[in-house]
């Protein structure tokens, strides 16, 4: 027998009963004669001790381990003395004395410890990542990837969801991002993609009237990557007949007060903040705020056109914004200096040709542009920004999306560099009715904000051609924390409405059929209104696990540069296997 006992779950009531562990040295003592282990499995860690007076046949089996060397251990579970107690670990209060040991596999020097807060390199945990799993922290973040899982397919079958497996084989379809794309041996010169997402097979299963369908899914984009973001990653996908916007999104509150109670042992309450898109861009800067602190962005457009600043001035009729954000109580940490650099240095990759202050003293306000408003304006934006002595007041005029993305990205580093997020707080937040689409500078045309497929708002419709940009989408993100979970949307299920989609977007009639022909011939028979959402369930994981990568919620990952150091993919591959793909790989380079 490997084990009758884990290593963590011992307690004072095992004490004087004899078990057998499994599991993997942690660390060895030699403290005068006696070696002291401590042996991990997953459960967690207990001491063992090996005294010659008690086996010498087992002490000098012990005397030769070394660090994660794999073992099995037969002895008697005894309380400490209370000075030797550890406070440290859940078994601290016993110790096992051993005296039979089984030896199942030597180890070579791990690279780094298997231990926590450890300074080893990304790129070296990733290549020995089975080692890196043995980790306390991965291993808890694994478990809490398991709870999340079962919590979300417990909730979903409970209110009749189906799941059902989608395929990942499929067909090319423009979504977005680019495809990962898998030649055809049997086809040759044809190609397969890999999935960015279930939305068209989940649009044909409500056409197939299964009404409720949900899958914990594989997905796959091939984009730049980013610490939150990976080329194959794992969502919750649903979709829903009769579908109803206010009703779902009840559902998934449910869903996700749930996974709170059962993973955090947190009480959520309901319902969830709505803010629009509109309203979100403009108070936060961002579509996914965290709104766990203040700080809103304030509209002084109206105000600084009446300065003599020419800069506000000229913003101000070229059709751009004047906003600021009013740093409440920290002009005094602010030099000069920093203001002009550090702080302008947030704002510069995002477009801002500068960062304008002013910090609010008794009677007034001083800094580099406050001769450009008069007494009567200082005043105006002293009680527009609620501004107190004391108070640093941050701008940037310029184009919209410049405004919003420099603010946006400066509250969010104020908020950080100033302490003012509640690290403990989860604050879920919907944001709803997205612009349909964006116009593509580099495409020269509109492209859809979400997907192709999304339901526009009806009083909307009659702009979708004269005005595309000014049409919202009956489309909504669910956020926590600053942090995109998933976005879901109404779906179009009429043929016409859909054909005017495609033309928008600058499809022939042909072209869609070429593409989309299976979906628009399948909305040719009935299809129910319907509608549904993805959340991110690597994402969900790195927010409650409290991690800062989703690399460390995923059991196996790639690097920023799409790389598993671990099995060394991708890689090349024989000629012959290329012949049998009919691919020329000398052909291709040219």
């Amino acid at each position: 027998m490997y084990r009758n006992a884990n290593c963590g779950e011992l307690t004072e009531a095992f004490a004087g009963k004899k078990v057998t562990l499994a599991g993997w040295v942690q660390k060895r003592r030699d403290l005068g004669g006696v070696i002291f282990i401590d042996l991990r499995d997953r459960s967690g860690v207990v001491q063992i001790v090996f005294n010659p007076q008690v086996s010498q046949e087992a002490w000098n089996k012990a005397d030769k381990l070394r660090s994660e060397y794999c073992v099995t251990v037969t002895g008697e579970v005894v309380k400490r003395d209370p000075e030797a107690v550890n406070e440290k670990i859940k078994t601290g209060t016993i110790e096992v004395m051993i005296n039979e040991i089984t030896l199942l596999n030597k180890s070579k020097t791990p690279p780094f410890p298997i231990e926590d807060d450890i300074e080893a390199s990304e790129d070296i945990r990733l290549k020995y990542r089975y080692l890196d799993l043995r980790r306390p922290e991965m291993l808890e973040t694994l478990k809490i990837r398991n709870k999340i899982t079962h919590t979300l397919r417990d909730f979903l079958d409970e209110n009749d969801f189906l799941d059902v497996e989608t395929p990942i084989l499929t067909k090319s379809t423009p979504e977005g991002a680019r495809d990962y794309l898998v030649p055809s041996r049997v086809h040759p010169g044809e190609f397969y993609a890999l999935p960015q997402s279930p939305q068209l097979f989940k649009q044909l299963l409500m056409a197939s009237g299964i009404e409720k369908y949900y899958q914990i899914a594989r997905c796959f984009r091939d984009e730049d990557l980013r610490a939150d973001r990976q080329p194959e990653f794992t969502q919750v996908d649903m979709e829903m007949s009769f579908f109803e916007i206010d009703k779902f999104q009840n559902m998934i509150e449910e869903m996700l007060v749930r996974v709170m109670k059962e993973v955090k042992g947190v009480d959520i309450p309901r319902p969830f903040k709505r803010l629009t898109y509109a309203e979100a861009i403009d108070l936060y800067g961002s579509d996914k705020p965290d709104t766990r602190f203040g700080m809103t962005l304030i509209d002084l457009t109206d105000i600084a056109a009446d300065s003599t600043l020419k800069v506000f001035k000229e913003v101000q009729e070229k059709g751009g914004l004047v906003k600021a954000i009013n740093a409440k109580g920290v002009a005094a940490q602010f030099s000069r200096k920093q203001v002009d650099e550090d702080l302008r240095a947030v704002v510069s990759p995002y477009g801002a040709k500068g960062l304008a202050w002013l910090k609010v003293e008794e009677g007034g306000m001083k800094g580099p542009i406050a001769k450009f408003f008069d007494e009567a304006l200082t005043a105006r934006i002293i009680e527009r920004t609620n501004a107190e002595p004391g108070d640093l007041l941050l701008f940037v005029a310029d184009k919209k999306k410049i405004v919003a993305d420099s603010l946006g990205a400066l509250r969010l580093h104020l908020g950080k560099l100033l302490g003012l997020i509640d690290e403990s707080a989860y604050n879920f937040l919907w944001v709803t009715h997205f612009p349909l689409l964006s116009y593509s500078e580099e495409e020269h045309r509109y492209v859809a904000e979400h997907h192709p497929f999304t339901m526009p708002v009806l009083e909307d419709l009659d702009k979708i051609e004269s005005d595309p940009g000014s049409v919202r989408a009956q489309s909504f993100d669910m956020v926590l924390n600053g942090y995109e979970l998933g976005s879901g949307s109404q779906r179009i299920s009429d043929h016409d409405l859909q054909e005017q989609m495609f033309k928008v977007l600058g499809f022939t009639k042909e072209r869609a059929e070429k593409q989309f022909g299976f979906l628009m011939s399948a909305f040719e028979y009935g299809v129910p209104p319907h509608g549904g959402m993805a959340l991110g369930i690597d994402r969900i994981v790195m927010l409650l696990a409290g991690r800062s990568s989703l690399r460390d919620t995923i059991a196996f990952p790639k690097t920023a540069s799409a790389s598993d150091l671990l099995t060394k993919a991708p890689s090349e591959v024989s000629l012959d296997q290329l012949a049998e793909l009919h691919l020329d790989v000398a052909t291709i380079l040219k």
